[in-house]
């Protein structure tokens, strides 16, 4: 099935900003779009798919594995026979779909193995494939609680571990969240919250001219996927290009005490919890820079990805009526005074 470009998306220049950060440095956790519906958040995170840089795996694995990493970490390559032989695959955007059982996110026995050969096989789930990838949850605040506290585990670990059945496997699952959903249908967990790098909020857009682009270019999709595709490759292949060479030059970039500084002061003064806030902002910071093909990162950057780092780590405060975004931009005009 075609996807739409991601660079034909009109406007949503944060919810773009975002996720080009988490294709630049995983490391950053994640991306949490809270919003309207019919505002383009699904269609943004599958359009990602055609974005990611081709990843190298060993052939034949399950869990993609880095043939550079160690095969006693992946119960398949532990297993496998001769060489381990290398190969280029597209990096897994994975659905994890509402409905999903635990079996089928974590893995379980092998059914047909079990009955046809009596032998006890692992079928691994969801988590297997999004190893080394992106999975993603559409409307993640309607999420059983059950499957979030095996994501919690998981993400915790970067290991599932799954004991059941007679059979014990531990694999790599090491995979970027990207979760969805319309806050009038339900809060999100704080534990699962916290998890997610980098949150923003997607709104209807009130500018006419926007709203009647945004109707032309889908009616031209729907119209004809492949022209409409064809005249967007070009800028897809420019975006690729530019998220694969931020990758490359991210290890470059420099953060200075001066930066370092800049960020804690200002988690300092929204109250945030912990210091996951602080690195959230300076990796995300870096990713910002590496973007711009920037070396170093400076107040530019910081101020740029701020209220996606921390809006969503902020103590309510009930004697102030302003929404999250509302306070760090706030804070952030305070801090960058100077």
């Amino acid at each position: 099935m075609a996807l739409f470009p991601f660079s034909a998306i009109v406007g949503q220049d944060e919810l773009k900003l975002a996720l080009e950060i988490a294709v630049v440095d995983p490391s950053v956790g994640g991306v949490l779009v809270f919003g309207d519906r019919g505002t383009g958040k699904s269609t943004a995170v599958r359009a990602l798919a055609g974005l990611l840089p081709r990843m190298r795996v060993v052939t034949g694995c399950p869990y993609h594995c880095d043939p550079s990493s160690d095969p006693m970490a992946c119960p398949w390559c532990q297993t496998a026979t001769g060489p381990r032989v290398s190969s280029e695959v597209s990096v897994p955007v994975v659905d994890l779909p509402l409905g999903a059982t635990e079996d089928r996110v974590v893995g379980a026995l092998d059914l047909e193995a079990a009955l046809t050969r009596g032998e006890r096989t692992f079928s691994p789930g969801l988590l297997a494939r999004a190893n080394r990838g992106f999975l993603y949850i559409d409307e993640v605040n309607l999420l059983p609680d059950h499957v979030v506290d095996l994501l919690l585990d998981v993400a915790a670990s970067g290991e599932n571990v799954v004991e059941r059945e007679g059979i014990s496997v531990r694999h790599p699952a090491r995979f970027v969240l990207i979760g969805s959903g319309n806050p009038e249908e339900g809060e999100l967990r704080p534990q699962l919250l916290d998890r997610f790098g980098l949150c923003l909020e997607v709104k209807t857009p009130q500018d006419l001219a926007m709203r009647v682009e945004v109707v032309k270019r889908r009616t031209s999709f729907d119209r004809d996927p492949a022209a409409f595709l064809g005249r967007w490759a070009q800028s897809e292949a420019a975006t690729t290009t530019r998220l694969s060479e931020a990758r490359g030059r991210l290890r470059e970039v420099n953060v200075a005490d001066a930066a370092i500084v800049r960020a804690a002061t200002l988690c300092q003064a929204l109250g945030t919890d912990g210091l996951r806030g602080e690195l959230t902002l300076m990796r995300a910071a870096r990713a910002a820079a590496a973007l711009a093909g920037d070396t170093e990162v400076t107040d530019a950057h910081l101020k740029q990805v701020a209220t996606l780092a921390l809006r969503h780590r902020l103590r309510r405060n009930p004697l102030d009526e302003v929404g999250s975004t509302v306070r760090v931009e706030r804070a952030l005009a305070e801090a960058f005074a100077a």
